[in-house]
């Protein structure tokens, strides 16, 4: 037992469970900034309404094969969802950001590659933004000025909030910036399942936060990989894990979820690696005629939702779109569909990509593929919309308070890049 205590004990301290990058530092990063006086107990004065909104959340999830991102790689793809609107929320999870090999897992974090993802992401989402704003901003030109009135509430830059890395994984989550001050106690949490159990080539990375009154939890995962009969178990073993061991801090103020499940709105997102158990010769047979019901008859994490074991009240939405896995690399044809090499590997097509959701006040509108070939598998999408409680006394309350200081905030706050520094990172 003793290497693999040592081993867990580096690694949960190099991994920093409460470290996270993001474009402006919590407002309640630290508590001790805001004091709210004993006479404004939290219960006495949220005593006005609560209402009911709903916020449309982008999630995708992309294993990219260890390949690095460049200048050349475009996300419109990912991001093209046919609709005009954009969403309030966007979550990306990615899986191999870097190579799987012992230099990367057992070595320092390599903090480039995340920076470079997630000023594609920047550059994507603005740029989306100002091309919506441009065409609104023309087409008003022929407006009346009351229709001017009605559509001035244009979209909104967008911010990180959490980008956090564990080995291969990366999770980043952005938000539009006018929702930015309603965003509090973003937390983050690693779990590794990979060598010895707990090393970081497999395992997941939780983040949280609460908007208004609503906790979200978003869970990236890769879980172990495996075509073989009975390799799902070891899935199972892992997901496992990740529900038990994954655990955020309460804060010394605040009643805050501590687990996964206990959050309001919580989706699963990652490379599960769940397979379809079939011969392989029967799944590409069915893969070239599109027999996606027959296929998916026989998929491994269609089987778990139903036996409910592992992922008792979580749900999935219709798939409709082709396997994800294995492409040849800038490829549309599936690996093995030409001879292999002696001792090669099989690799039939499967859903290994996926997007789930736990709970109630989630519905999701959207769930496809993208069509990528950067790396041997698909990105996968999904656009949800989530119930939002807000208490209109506590916002004003809080705006009276925090105004100021998020004004401070903001003077020193840096979005221009995400360079892996010191001071980029903080504690909760």
């Amino acid at each position: 037992m003793w290497p693999r205590l040592v081993v867990n004990k580096i690694l949960r301290k190099r991994l920093g469970s409460n470290n996270f990058v993001a474009d402006i530092p919590s407002i309640d990063s630290n508590e001790t900034v805001l004091q709210v006086p004993s006479s404004f107990s939290r219960t006495s004065f949220c005593i006005n309404r609560h209402d009911t909104y709903n916020y449309k959340v982008f999630v995708s999830t992309w294993n990219v094969g260890g390949v690095a991102p460049d200048h050349d790689v475009d996300l419109e793809d990912l991001l093209d969802t046919c609709n005009d609107s954009s969403c309030d929320i966007y979550v990306f999870g990615f899986q191999e950001i870097v190579p799987l090999k012992a230099s990367n897992v057992l070595g320092s974090e390599n903090c480039k590659i995340s920076s470079e993802w997630n000023s594609l992401i920047r550059d994507a989402l603005n740029k989306r933004q100002t091309s919506h704003t441009v065409g609104k901003n023309l087409k008003d030109l022929f407006a009346t000025e009351e229709n001017l009135k009605e559509s001035s509430n244009f979209p909104q830059e967008f911010q990180c909030i959490i980008s956090k890395q564990m080995v291969g994984i990366l999770i980043s989550v952005w938000v539009r910036s006018d929702l930015r001050p309603y965003i509090h106690h973003p937390s983050v949490s690693c779990v590794g399942c990979g060598i010895m159990g707990c090393l970081g080539n497999k395992g997941s990375v939780s983040v949280r936060f609460q908007l208004h009154e609503t906790s979200f939890c978003f869970v990236c995962c890769h879980l172990a990989s495996g075509g073989r009969e009975g390799d799902e178990k070891h899935r199972n073993s892992n997901m496992s894990e990740i529900l038990s061991r994954s655990s955020f801090p309460r804060g010394s103020s605040y009643n805050l979820p501590r687990k996964i499940l206990d959050h309001d709105r919580v989706i699963l997102l990652g490379d599960l690696n769940y397979r379809i158990s079939l011969a392989e010769e029967t799944t590409r047979s069915l893969v070239d005629v599109g027999e996606w019901n027959a296929l998916l008859a026989n998929d491994q994490l269609r089987m778990e939702l139903a036996d409910g074991q592992v992922f008792q009240d979580w749900q999935e939405g219709e798939i409709k779109f082709a396997p994800t896995y294995k492409y040849f690399l800038n490829s549309d044809e599936y690996y093995g569909c030409v001879q292999r090499r002696k001792g090669e590997k099989k690799r039939a097509p499967a859903w290994c990509d996926r997007i789930v959701w736990y709970g109630k006040g989630l519905k999701q509108h959207l769930y496809s593929r993208s069509e990528s070939k950067l790396s041997d598998h698909r990105p996968v999408k999904a656009i949800f919309s989530a119930q939002v409680t807000k208490s209109h006394a506590c916002e004003n309350f809080s705006n009276f308070f925090l105004s100021d200081r998020l004004d401070r905030v903001t003077q020193f706050a840096s979005t221009d890049d995400f360079m892996c520094k010191h001071r980029s990172s903080f504690h909760i």
